[in-house]
């Protein structure tokens, strides 16, 4: 584990009179992920310690700050204005909640401590040295056009976090707000991450940006990525900060309305009441960030924009370029977000991620370009499999699509989808990588229609390990080796145009392993290779009917045509056809050189005569031969002369008659 050395904190003063918190002392080095690019033991083992003393400041901060202003009295007054909290892991610079809506300005920080930790440089542009903790019930706004250098050294960065709090960073079109992360000693942007970097957060409350170019902030978590809006486990503040007149407002209520509610908690809002004496604490139940970003640029950030534990954020009109992780990445709890209208290009790995439990994100008119990875990813998995530490749900997520957006040349997948129930594809994009659009992980429900997919190396649209119910209509595919690929999964597959790339081993679709119940009906195969609908490996049944395959030129071997044809019963009735007409040709065989002969002969003929024996006729008695009884009185029976029985007679039964 790297050394922290407190002097640290004190040098970065000494070189701007501003203090900040202190850093691990390891040189700077180009910052490296464990995901696009390795990273050292060391590096990592320097950035993930400088995450946690971030946590344990904010903690400590939150907590005196809760402490002081719970006293009462005139001291808690006091203690309403922006003060310096001084800790191990740094200074901070702390704006409490003020009893009037006004917010808090770049220009009330640099009159703080006549401009110690906030001063204007000579080109017009602001310094900051210290971290700024926007406490509930204080809002910071930075309006355009302002140019906002947050200081970066090794061993020393600066960081805005508002705790429940509100941060607005408002500019124009023409009047943008420009923030990075600064080295004076060098003059230039830090570029590097091994000894962290200067970085925004908002951790519950309120966060706005628009028209806002934003550069080379944050590392290693997401949390500490950039630009973070996260929700929090933890009550934004044992202590809810109320205005002056937002508690007479409060006070009216309950006056106008007596017979109601005592709670004046909003709905999923908690309210808790001491033992004894005292005040009810108003305490939010949830605790998730709201917030928008929209018309700006973020370039060189760890992360683009992370989001968590978050409610309708919105994020519109962006662009964010070269993230050295994920371009927008939205985590655990993200729900109902619409993100529309963003490019991201040249991420170290996704351009867009809606990882585990994140539900009913959309995803709109956005471009994922040239990064490392998938420019979509829509994880959609439970986050236990099982009982686990944490309690975590075995439930999985879903109600989450991407529409109308193009993933164009990004390094693995254009789109994929882990697990989940309901997530969709729909209308968009997807050119060049590696895969077209990916399902596996035992996703269920998935809607993959109307999209046009060119140009993959292996395949457009691929169905894997256990996907059910999966719903492939109406795409239009070209150029790739095969269209629609599925294995161990069940789809419907319908209205699908597919012209396969020309090669030798080409297929339109390609079911293997257990399909279940799977249709493949009315799709238009073009091409040529070996098969348009391949389902010789496919267990159980599939039911392909109704398919356009006139377009398509089979250049599959003879062996190949013929394995698809040699199943058992196949050959079984094929054997018992054989056997009738070869039993039927040689018939005929035998009568043709009969008739070249003149005769067709006896039949007899080569049977052997039988041996000529007397015939012998017994009557009864009592009847006449020749005017004599043929017996005697007594009822005896007398034997007859033979008759000669001759060869040309027809012989009875055994020769006898």
């Amino acid at each position: 584990m790297a050394r922290f050395v407190p002097l640290a904190a004190a040098s970065l003063t000494l070189a701007f009179g501003l203090g900040v918190a202190p850093a691990a002392a390891s040189p700077p080095t180009s910052w490296e992920e464990p995901g696009p690019a390795p990273v050292s033991a060391a590096e990592a083992e320097a950035q993930s310690t400088l995450v946690d003393m971030e946590d344990q400041r904010l903690v400590q901060t939150r907590a005196a700050l809760t402490a002081l202003l719970q006293t009462g009295g005139v001291e808690a007054a006091q203690r309403k204005q922006p003060q310096v909290f001084v800790s191990a892991h740094g200074r901070t610079l702390v704006l409490p909640g003020r009893d009037t809506n006004a917010p808090y300005t770049l220009k009330d920080l640099a009159a703080i401590e006549k401009g110690r930790y906030v001063r204007q440089l000579k080109d017009g542009s602001y310094l900051l040295g210290i971290h700024v903790f926007v406490a509930d019930g204080a809002r910071l706004q930075l309006r355009g056009p302002l140019t906002l250098r947050m200081g970066s050294l090794p061993g020393s960065f600066s960081s805005i976090i508002a705790f429940g709090g509100g941060i607005e960073i408002k500019g124009s079109p023409g009047k943008l707000v420009k923030i990075s992360s600064w080295d004076v000693r060098t003059g230039r942007p830090d570029r590097s991450t091994a000894d962290g970097r200067a970085y925004i957060r908002a951790v519950g409350g309120q966060f706005e940006m628009e028209y806002a170019q934003v550069s080379n902030l944050g590392f290693w978590s997401g949390r500490t990525g950039g630009i973070a809006l996260t929700g929090t486990e933890r009550p934004a503040s044992a202590y809810r900060h109320r205005t002056k007149d937002q508690r007479h407002q409060d006070k009216a209520e309950r006056l106008a309305n007596p017979g109601g509610e005592k709670s004046g908690g909003n709905f999923g809002d908690v309210e808790t009441i001491p033992v004894g004496p005292g005040t009810a604490s108003h305490l939010l139940g949830d605790e998730l960030v709201s917030g928008s970003i929209k018309h700006s640029v973020i370039t060189g950030d760890a992360y683009g924009l992370f989001v968590s534990g978050s409610n309708q954020t919105q994020i519109i009109d962006n662009e964010i370029v070269d993230s050295l992780v994920h371009g927008v990445f939205m985590h655990r709890f993200a729900k109902n977000a619409t993100i529309e209208s963003t490019r991201v290009r040249g991420s170290g790995g996704d351009g867009f991620v809606l990882s585990r439990a994140t539900e009913k994100v959309r995803v709109t008119d956005c471009i994922a370009q040239g990064n490392g990875r998938n420019g979509f990813t829509l994880n959609g998995r439970a986050l236990a499999v099982g009982p686990s530490a944490s309690g975590e749900s075995l439930a999985v997520y879903g109600d989450s699509s991407v529409n109308n957006s193009v993933a164009r040349d990004n390094g693995r997948y254009g789109i994929e989808v882990l697990g989940g129930s309901r997530l969709a594809v729909q209308t968009s994009q997807i050119i060049g990588g590696d895969m077209g659009i990916v399902v596996r992980e035992g996703a269920s429900g998935v809607q993959i229609s109307g999209n046009q997919l060119s140009n993959q190396r292996r395949q457009a649209i691929a169905l894997r390990d256990g996907t059910t119910g999966a719903h492939v209509a109406g795409n239009t595919i070209k150029g790739t080796p095969t269209g629609i690929y599925m294995r161990d999964s069940d789809a419907t597959v319908v209205g699908n145009k597919i012209t396969t790339r020309t090669e030798p081993k080409a297929h339109g679709i390609t079911v293997i392993g257990d399909a279940r119940a799977s249709e493949i009906t009315r799709n238009t195969i073009v091409g040529s290779g070996t098969s348009a609908i391949s389902v010789a490996r496919a267990a159980g049944k599939v039911n392909k009917h109704n398919n356009d395959e006139d377009k398509w030129v089979d250049t599959s071997s003879f062996w190949v045509q013929a394995k698809r044809y040699v199943k058992p019963m196949n050959v079984i009735w094929a054997g018992v056809f054989l056997l009738v007409i070869v039993s039927a040709i040689r018939s005929r065989g035998v009568m043709e050189r009969q008739r070249k002969r003149g005769t067709l002969g006896n039949p007899y003929e080569h049977q052997q005569a039988l041996v000529e024996k007397p015939l012998m006729l017994l009557r009864h008695a009592g009847a006449q031969q020749n005017g004599r009884p043929a017996h005697n009185g007594n009822g005896q029976w007398h034997r007859q002369s033979s008759v000669p029985m001759h060869a040309g007679t027809t012989p009875t039964a055994g020769g006898r008659g």
